[in-house]
């Protein structure tokens, strides 16, 4: 896996512009932070991105795939200003749950999600060296 970085660009905080990989790719569906019996862990964005990242990491595993292996994500959220509100509690839960993998990430603020409650929702792409 390449990081894509331009030169003279500024380094983005958080996440990649681009990534280059080769291998077996991975995709998820759209993810969100509820548990295994579809329950949502909570009202807050905090928590249930945490659940929506475990559960991602979770789908991944099943394919012996991790964080290390996720070159893109694309997180839909129901306000942009609760996550940039959020963005203290973020950091810490995205160090203990994706260590230091910035993938290529979009951030789309969506009117709402399916599950009426969800305040996140996480797609996945993985790429596993063969």
């Amino acid at each position: 896996m390449n990081i894509l970085q331009p030169v003279g660009w500024p380094r983005p905080k958080g996440y990649s512009n681009g990534i280059s990989a080769v291998g077996r790719m991975i995709f998820t569906a759209g993810v969100i932070g509820w548990n295994e019996q579809e329950f949502l862990v909570s009202h807050r964005l905090d928590a249930q991105f945490a659940q929506a990242l475990r559960n991602v990491l979770a789908i991944l595993k099943e394919d012996n795939a991790g964080p290390e292996h996720i070159v893109r994500l694309t997180i839909y959220v129901t306000s942009i200003q609760e996550y940039i509100d959020s963005r203290d509690e973020l950091a810490p839960i995205w160090k203990s749950v994706m260590g230091s993998n910035y993938p290529a990430m979009a951030l789309v603020q969506v009117v709402r999600l399916v599950e009426p409650a969800a305040k996140v929702e996480i797609e996945a792409t993985a790429v596993v060296a063969e």
